[in-house]
């Protein structure tokens, strides 16, 4: 069967909005290229990429996808670019949205994206591991997330991904319940329950994500103590909360902090992630005026992580 790579050369703020669009449309995989990757090198956590630097663009981001060579194909991408077009409206910055295509044979790309995708540390106790690698843990204490990324991934794990891990790994007690809002592959449930939450309700609008979630808690043994299902949010949701993270776009997390306010705890934590530098303010503001108090906030890249409490006394 033949394929066309879709490649868009974009911006770092865009490839989450982006790779939804694309997955929408029917991708069969995405692959985010991202030149920040050619420098980390290996980095104190002992990260270690072998990738060629003319696979990446000199700014900006390259996010390809994989579609079917069919008769519906110009119109699919005619649509893609439209959606990518409308992403002007939220306020999303597109960068220099130049769409490349290209024809790509089956076999050449059904194992090639493997190479993109190894064992990482990403903190002090967890290193992330796919499926069809082996890796020996370093320490006794180590915790292994084994992941099956299917065809979606990028080129090492994102900065928004290392953040929110980093950030529950500090703040997760033991026996915690966790919401994990817009759970996507499900990761950062599982990194709750490896790090000691009694149960995680797991949320997000597509159906793909709910589903990949719990192929990977039950990949990592945890499928008793993650619950997903499709969710608008926490629209609806009663269930109180020790702890909620949220690794989503800014111009989402400000929808909902009055909902998480109401339904975490005194004393409670809300993680957000996914935040472009640039719309950091606007979060912070959104989430003071919603109640809480501002514990930290960390960066990586171009990313933000905020770290807000809800206090004792309301």
């Amino acid at each position: 069967m033949k394929w066309s790579e879709f490649c868009i050369h974009t911006t770092n703020e865009a490839i989450e909005p982006i790779s939804n669009i694309l997955h929408e449309s029917g991708a069969s995989g995405v692959v985010i290229e991202d030149p920040q990757d050619m420098m980390k090198g290996q980095t104190d956590l002992g990260e270690i990429y072998e990738l060629n630097p003319e696979d990446y663009p000199e700014e900006g981001v390259y996010v390809k996808a994989y579609l079917p060579m069919n008769s519906f194909l110009g119109e699919t991408i005619e649509e893609i670019k439209q959606s990518i077009n409308n992403l002007h409206e939220f306020g999303i910055d597109v960068g220099r949205n130049v769409v490349t295509l290209s024809e790509v044979q089956e076999e050449d790309w059904a194992t090639a994206w493997k190479k993109y995708y190894k064992p990482v540390k990403i903190s002090e106790r967890i290193t992330i591991m796919p499926t069809w690698e082996d890796y020996t843990p370093v320490s006794s204490d180590e915790i292994i997330i084994e992941m099956d990324p299917g065809m979606a991934f990028g080129t090492g794990t994102h900065p928004t991904t290392v953040l929110s891990i980093q950030a529950l790994e500090q703040y997760l007690q033991k026996d915690d319940l966790v919401l994990d809002v817009g759970t996507g592959s499900g990761i950062l449930s599982v990194a709750s329950v490896l790090l000691g939450a009694s149960h995680v309700h797991a949320f997000d609008m597509d159906d793909i994500a709910v589903k990949s979630t719990m192929i990977n808690a039950e990949l990592n043994g945890v499928e008793n103590q993650v619950s997903a299902k499709l969710n608008n949010l926490l629209e609806g949701v009663e269930q109180e909360a020790d702890l909620i993270v949220s690794n989503i776009l800014a111009e989402i997390i400000v929808r909902f902090t009055d909902d998480a306010f109401k339904v975490v705890k005194p004393g409670g934590y809300f993680i957000t992630c996914g935040i472009i530098s640039g719309k950091k303010e606007m979060v912070l503001d959104r989430l003071k005026s919603s109640g809480f108090d501002i514990v930290e906030t960390n960066k990586m890249e171009d990313w933000i992580s905020i770290i807000a409490r809800k206090p004792e006394s309301r």
